[in-house]
Formats: C-alpha cells, structure tokens, sequence
C-alpha cells in the first residue's frame, strides 16, 4: 500500500487568505502602506496579529504559519471568528498565553 502525499493546497489557500485579512485591515486603520499593501511598521516576511482582550497587536514571521501550535491558534481565531471579519487577525488567548506559545516557537 502506498502512502499518499497530502494535499497541501487548502491549507495554502486559507493562509493565502489569512495574509490578505491582515494587509486590508492596515489599510482601514490608517497605518502606512508600502508597496506590497502591509503597514509600513509590517517587516517584509511577518504580519500582525492582535491578541487578548485589549487586542494587542504582535508582529509574527510568516514562517510561524507553519508550525503546529501557532497553526491551533489559527483554527481557534477561526472557529471564534471565521475569516469574514473586519478587526484583523484576534488570536482568541490571553496575552500571557500567547507570549509563552511565542516563546516556545522561537
């Protein structure tokens, strides 16, 4: 029986789509643009994201978009949320929770 290769474009789509929440969100809140549609306070390679009950916002790298305790974070800012809203990537955790996941990705 051979092992099949799982199929990684969902995935990709939906932080493909991620991505694009993040950048229009910048733009209605007045930050910034550079070229590329990020706020200009966005490093090339990283993204915002807001967390907690005061929504502090965190600039992460896009490489954390794969590991899996970041990507258990994305699907509870999915099930809280969903992707149609206009407030920017919430990561539903408390701050403290969110910088010592951080931590330990780093």
């Amino acid at each position: 029986m051979a092992l099949k290769k799982p199929n990684k474009l969902p995935q990709t789509a939906a932080l493909k789509q991620i991505l694009r929440r993040c950048s229009s969100f910048g733009k209605k809140n007045g930050y910034e643009e550079r070229d590329d549609g990020l706020p200009e306070d966005v490093p090339k390679g990283h993204f915002a994201v807001y967390v907690g009950e005061n929504r502090s916002r965190y600039i992460v790298p896009i490489s954390w978009l794969a590991h899996p305790h970041f990507q258990s974070l994305l699907q509870s800012a999915e099930e809280e949320f969903g992707f149609h809203h206009d407030k920017g990537l919430t990561i539903p955790c408390e701050e403290v929770v969110f910088r010592s996941l951080t931590s330990l990705i780093r």
